[in-house]
């Protein structure tokens, strides 16, 4: 008969790191907002944030930060139009 061997523990395979992979057009949407752009980054966003709850991306704080800047931006286009409305409208001298 031959002598038994020592108990040794079966290796523990590496852990396997998943990462999610970024949607796309979330990253546009954050260049574009941070660009200063104010439509197509509100559009993106939106269609971004739908893609990444359908799909299981990632993303999710680069569609909504582009979003706020978009939203932003196009806030500040409509008080600057404003304003240049009420000075050609009303005269900016008097």
């Amino acid at each position: 008969m031959s002598t038994p061997q020592p108990y040794r523990p079966a290796p523990q395979p590496y852990p396997q790191i998943v990462t999610r992979p970024t949607n796309a057009l979330a990253v546009v949407t954050l260049v574009l907002g941070l660009l200063g752009f104010a439509v197509v980054p509100v559009v993106t966003g939106h269609v971004a944030l739908r893609q990444i709850r359908t799909r299981g991306e990632g993303g999710t704080a680069c569609a909504v930060i582009g979003l706020v800047l978009g939203y932003l931006a196009l806030a500040t286009y409509v008080v600057v139009a404003l304003v240049v409305t009420g000075f050609l409208v009303w005269g900016g001298t008097r």
